[in-house]
């Protein structure tokens, strides 16, 4: 007896994590329509202000010494007047790029260039820290951020500035390209994933005049959004996606501009993007965690809460896909001891049809993105990509309960190579995370017990949660592999 209802709560925090992925798939599905809507008007043409205003590029560093050069000659190239612009190197530093920004600074500021080498006298906060120390120096109207890996075309400020075509205008987002997008597997998968972030995703919202996020780069914001909102804070992970949802709440309005696009390098190994992929789902999930009761009491309408929350919870599916797949083992040898178990599984099938609204979702961006897509290209990506993301559901969750929980951990760069689809080599390089963790061993063990499920399913002949078990076999196979490969290199 004991045992059974154990067995029905765990179905029942299966079937609750099922209906989250679900709705999430739904709502997905939503901003699908919205961005299919966007594309049946033209793309607005906004023209040059008579008179530019001044503007402070803003470029939080912090040990870049293979990239900042590169950035520093993209920035001082903008076609932009000279005595309109300010260019603040952020510099938070400890090895030798200090030297290498001193140095190009110093031979800019010979050309007449307005450029400033800022190093705090004590590095808090970390990047958040950086922007709002800069922000008390900052001369311009509007505040232009690129992180060390991006690289502008010079008339981005052209692009960017004439549309805040109104003072209720508080931020201007562009889209991220990639130099590396072909660089290796990782890199192309998220490529893959990114590219429907900033197309179906940032689209959409914007478009349905739901709240939308700065995503830490390549974008503008008006000064004064910035101090209505209160400044840059270092209380999350993520202050770019914090920040963006307090100044929405003041009711600033976001700008996306999709066909702006901004190139920048992608982590390719797998340590880094795990890195980083960490820090996003922790910070959207402390962010959460932080404006949960704001959001319900703001005036917005219902679709846009609903959006919001969705959106700031969305790395909350990782948590939902983790738990049901360790649930759906212990299904496997027991489910049939119950007696509703057949109905329950049929039900469960309805939910999983959300996998099919994903899909969508990413063959809009996939179309969107590459030039003569065809969907036998599209097919093997999307699979590798939700195997990918499987594989790494442990490791995401993880930072998602340390989020909600209120767990601190530092601010941990992206380490950057200066790779592009020519230049593939990052390996022994000064910034290579190296030494495993108990996470990747964790991960291992994972990648044996799907293996082992799918064992089960033939010997007991229950082949419900075949493709699921091989999805995430695969994916915790992939994700431990390159963990290791990738930390053993010195």
């Amino acid at each position: 007896m004991a045992l059974q209802v154990f067995l029905v709560l765990l179905l029942g925090v299966y079937f609750a994590c099922l209906l989250f992925i679900f709705c999430y798939s739904l709502m997905q599905l939503h901003l699908t329509f919205l961005f299919r809507r966007s594309l049946q008007q033209a793309r607005p043409v906004y023209p040059a202000p008579e008179t530019w205003p001044d503007v402070t590029v803003q470029l939080p560093v912090y040990n870049e010494r293979y990239v900042v050069a590169r950035l520093l000659d993209a920035v001082c190239a903008f076609d932009y007047p000279k005595e309109k612009l300010q260019i603040q190197v952020l510099d938070d530093s400890t090895d030798e790029t200090v030297g290498i920004i001193a140095q190009k600074v110093a031979a800019f500021q010979k050309l007449g260039i307005n450029i400033v080498h800022i190093c705090r006298p004590e590095r808090t906060g970390f990047k958040a820290g950086a922007l709002q120390y800069g922000l008390q120096q900052a001369t311009g109207e509007f505040i232009c951020i690129f992180d060390a890996d991006f690289v502008p075309e010079a008339d981005f400020l052209q692009q960017t500035i004439p549309a805040f075509t109104s003072p209720e205008i508080g931020v201007v987002q562009t889209r991220w390209g990639h130099l590396n997008a072909q660089n290796s597997m990782l890199t192309r998968l998220q490529a893959f994933g990114l590219n429907a972030h900033f197309t179906v995703e940032q689209s959409g919202r914007n478009f349905g005049k739901h709240f939308i996020n700065f995503n830490g780069t390549a974008g503008v914001w008006r000064k004064t959004c910035i101090a209505s909102a209160g400044g840059w804070e270092a209380d999350t992970l993520t202050e770019d996606l914090d920040l963006s949802y307090r100044a929405q709440l003041k009711g600033w309005q976001f700008r996306y501009l999709q066909n702006v696009v901004v190139p920048a390098e992608l982590p390719a190994a797998m340590p880094a993007l795990k890195q980083q992929q960490y820090r996003w789902t922790k910070g959207a999930a402390e962010t959460a965690r932080k404006h949960r009761s704001l959001l319900w009491n703001t005036k917005t309408g219902l679709e846009t809460k609903l959006h919001a929350w969705f959106h700031l919870l969305n790395s909350s599916v990782y948590l939902c896909v983790f738990l049901a797949s360790l649930i759906s083992v212990a299904l496997l040898f027991a489910g049939k001891t119950l007696p509703f178990s057949a109905a329950f599984f049929r039900v469960s099938a309805v939910f999983l049809s959300g996998f099919l609204v994903l899909a969508f979702f990413y063959w809009l961006a996939y179309r969107e993105t590459n030039n003569n897509a065809r969907w036998w290209n599209f097919l093997p990506q999307f699979f590798l990509f939700l195997t990918v993301s499987m594989g790494l559901a442990f490791y995401n969750a993880i930072a998602v309960l340390e989020g909600y929980l209120g767990r601190k951990t530092p601010f941990i760069r992206t380490p950057k190579y200066n790779l592009t689809n020519e230049q593939k080599s990052w390996q022994k390089t000064a910034y290579t995370l190296s030494g495993t963790s108990g996470f990747t061993i964790v991960e291992g063990m994972l990648a044996l017990l799907f293996w082992l499920a799918l064992f089960a399913a033939f010997w007991l002949q229950d082949f419900r949660m075949l493709y699921f078990h091989f999805m995430l076999a695969l994916g915790y196979s992939l994700v431990f592999f390159y963990s290791l490969k990738h930390s053993l290199v010195k």
